[in-house]
């Protein structure tokens, strides 16, 4: 079945871009993740010997002045960095041009959960150490969040829609969904959309160390995010950032664009129950999902693999699968579920677009990345996660899942695209 809008338009993506603790590619990202291979390691931006938590997962190796100069570089917080140059691979690979003719019909939505922590953390210091005089005049501009889509619009030249969603760790999902929308409005022809953060700080670290959120298995890092497993102790803070292009289907057709899946559906809620806890029933995840299916007309037999929020937390690993049983019933069982957050950790703001890019992958290449580290199930946690290696499947229509503090939840559905 081929789901169409209400407007009869349909949305496929034609560019993926993404920087991750696997690489600095969505194809470096790619094979290590069907490797099996954790991102995870301990942190070398700065000194952790004070934190209680020493490790994390870097963007290895990344140098802004290798994509931009190094004037602009200075003036952008690295979250925006990841943002262009991710945006730059995305544009790269959709072969999407870009003139006068058409700048101002293609938009950007990137969104960020924090913003520019690591601009903040240095300033502050500034300002304690030396005196309000010497901050930088490039303060708000470098911290506040929406810059990574204005960082990418004045690097592109891009004129249309021009957004940032906050929604802490749906922010990357719903940038991807609502810029869906904005093609189906007609509000644009073309969306780059995705997530970008960078907290990798020492208040970044230290602050969810304060919630008790994150791991402390400071001897054995690459084991620490373990999804659904019994002896989890926290998720694994990263950084990170993936964008998609988004086109209307008659645009991407005319121009002879290479189309790796279609996005079908967008379905969001909120659990309206506490600022970082989940309802422990999963009753919004589940309405975000529901509303999802619905919206595509799809029955819970059609999909065929869902890429889990599973942050590694006793608490979101139990209410997501409570959330899934409470939706595809007995089918539960049989949909293979894995975590990708088991390999590159939980990028915040970045996390829903990295993983919306894991799942277009998973369609093009049939391969169903693994939940590494999962060794102990938790008896509560019982459906097919995929554990530890990855599998071969016919993958046609995924789903990917991401739930934020605030009680945000939000879903996309893919599909291997189809003519007529």
């Amino acid at each position: 079945m081929v789901v169409m809008s209400e407007s009869g338009k349909r949305v496929v993506v034609t560019g993926i871009g993404m920087l991750s603790p696997l690489g600095q590619s969505a194809d470096i990202t790619w094979d290590g993740l069907v490797a099996g291979r954790s991102g995870i390691d301990y942190i070398t931006l700065f000194d952790t010997e004070p934190l209680a938590t020493k490790f994390g997962g870097e963007v290895k190796g990344f140098e802004p002045t290798d994509h931009m100069s190094r004037k602009d570089a200075r003036h952008m917080d690295r979250f925006a960095q990841l943002a262009v140059v991710a945006s730059q691979q995305a544009v790269e690979k959709s072969k999407i041009p870009i003139s006068s003719n058409n700048q101002s019909e293609i938009g950007i939505i990137i969104g960020s959960g924090i913003g520019g922590l690591g601009t903040i953390y240095n300033q502050v210091k500034v300002m304690l150490e030396e005196g309000p005089d010497r901050l930088s005049p490039f303060l708000v501009p470098m911290m506040i969040p929406d810059m990574a889509a204005a960082q990418v619009s004045i690097n592109l030249g891009l004129r249309g829609p021009n957004l940032c969603t906050t929604t802490a760790c749906s922010s990357g999902s719903d940038a991807i969904g609502i810029a869906r929308e904005h093609i189906l409005r007609g509000d644009a022809v073309a969306m780059l959309a995705g997530g970008s953060e960078s907290i990798m700080t020492p208040v970044g670290i230290a602050a969810f160390n304060a919630l008790k959120a994150i791991s402390t298995r400071n001897d054995e890092p690459k084991l620490a995010s373990r999804p659904f497993d019994s002896e989890r102790d926290g998720f694994v803070i990263s950084e990170g950032a993936a964008v998609l292009v988004l086109e209307e289907l008659a645009d991407a057709q005319e121009r002879g664009a290479d189309i790796l899946a279609e996005i079908i559906s967008y379905g969001a809620s909120a659990d309206a129950h506490h600022i970082t806890q989940p309802i422990e029933t999963g009753e919004g995840a589940a309405r975000a999902m529901q509303n999802a299916l619905d919206k595509a007309g799809l029955r819970p037999d059609e999909i065929d693999y869902i890429n889990a929020h599973g942050t590694s937390t006793p608490l979101n690993d139990r209410m997501e699968t409570r959330a899934i049983k409470t939706v595809f019933g007995s089918h539960a069982y049989n949909i293979p579920v894995s975590s990708t957050k088991s390999m590159i950790g939980h990028a915040i703001g970045g996390a829903g677009a990295l993983e919306a890019a894991i799942c277009i992958m998973t369609i093009q290449h049939g391969i169903i990345p693994p939940t590494i580290n999962l060794t102990h199930p938790d008896p509560d946690c019982d459906l097919d996660y995929v554990p530890n290696v990855a599998r071969r499947a016919e993958v046609t229509t995924v789903l990917s899942n991401s739930f934020g503090f605030g009680g945000h939840n939000s879903t996309l559905i893919f599909r291997r695209y189809r003519e007529g």
